[in-house]
């Protein structure tokens, strides 16, 4: 600075018409899609900088839209399922389901074209393997006695398709509800022990000279299962809920079972009081061993208490 107070620019003072100095490393990136666009953002996969217009959120930053669209190139596919409308039942659900059906499209050729509505003859269904107690028990009228076989068989034969449909729509619904929650094992037991014990119920406490068929047995097992499972987790709004609902379809069938004369009330209450128990003994309690024992051994005692009371039907039956 001068006398004048001027101040003059000494040698190695910069010149005020240059243009200023980058002080720092620090260098503007643009947009590699858009160049005219300045970012400091970079795609967290390749590294290059990307624009707000590029950008993609990712699971960590974010990504170019040359790498995302490379990530759904490279991702491996998922297999497309068809779910039903109703739900989603499992395999051995769906099994069941098959096998119910195809018996009745062979009821439907052996009994004739009027078999369709109201199922075959009597004598039709005996021939495919239905209920007949006399046929259970020793008769002196009845030669062909001991044929046990027909507490199970009886379970996969129907008396028109109303009662198809019917036990079928029911099946499709605990089906799938009860083979999620117990398991596939747990569940073919359930549905089993089940139908059996109503198969039983209606041998020993039902009309002698009657035939019976039909899966609702061991569909109201399924019901009494899922009132069992439900119940044991009460303190969940979801669970009392669906108790609720179970208690009012049981309330449903009831009246419908006082109301018409050809249903089988005592195998519906046969199965739903086995399937109450199943599904209560198919969960257990106590330690794993101990949990282990309640499990299979009480499955096991629920077929000898059926075991029983058909030896003792056998005893007592009218002659």
């Amino acid at each position: 600075m001068d006398q004048s107070g001027e101040y003059q620019r000494g040698a190695g003072d910069p010149d005020p018409g240059d243009p200023p100095e980058r002080t720092s490393g620090l260098m503007l990136e643009t947009c590699y899609r858009h160049p005219q666009v300045v970012t400091g953002v970079h795609c967290t996969r390749c590294g290059r900088p990307i624009c707000t217009e590029c950008m993609t959120p990712a699971p960590v930053g974010y990504q170019c839209p040359e790498c995302v669209a490379d990530a759904r190139r490279t991702a491996p596919r998922r297999r497309v399922r068809v779910k039903f409308i109703l739900g989603r039942p499992g395999s051995i659900a769906t099994t069941l389901l098959i096998v119910n059906i195809g018996m009745f499209l062979v009821e439907a050729v052996v009994g004739g074209g009027g078999s369709l509505a109201g199922g075959p003859s009597e004598v039709k269904l005996f021939e495919l393997g239905a209920l007949y107690p006399p046929a259970i028990a020793k008769t002196a009228s009845f030669p062909q006695h001991y044929q046990f076989w027909r507490l199970i068989t009886a379970m996969f034969l129907h008396a028109g398709i109303l009662h198809l449909a019917l036990n079928m729509y029911a099946l499709y619904l605990f089906g799938y509800l009860i083979e999620n929650a117990f398991g596939t094992a747990r569940f073919i037991a359930i549905y089993f022990v089940a139908g059996f014990l109503a198969s039983v119920t209606s041998f020993a406490f039902g009309p002698i000279g009657e035939v019976g068929v039909g899966a609702s047995g061991a569909i109201f097992g399924l019901l009494g299962a899922w009132v069992a499972y439900n119940y044991r987790r009460r303190a969940s709004p979801l669970a009392a809920a669906q108790l609720q609902w179970a208690l009012i379809l049981i309330a449903l069938n009831t009246v419908l079972a006082v109301s018409f004369r050809g249903i089988d009330w005592r195998a519906h209450v046969g199965g739903l009081a086995a399937g109450i128990v199943a599904g209560w003994l198919a969960e257990g309690w106590g330690p794993p061993r101990i949990r282990t024992f309640v499990q299979v051994g009480g499955l096991v005692g629920l077929v000898v208490l059926g075991v029983a009371l058909t030896v003792w039907r056998v005893a007592t039956f009218p002659v």
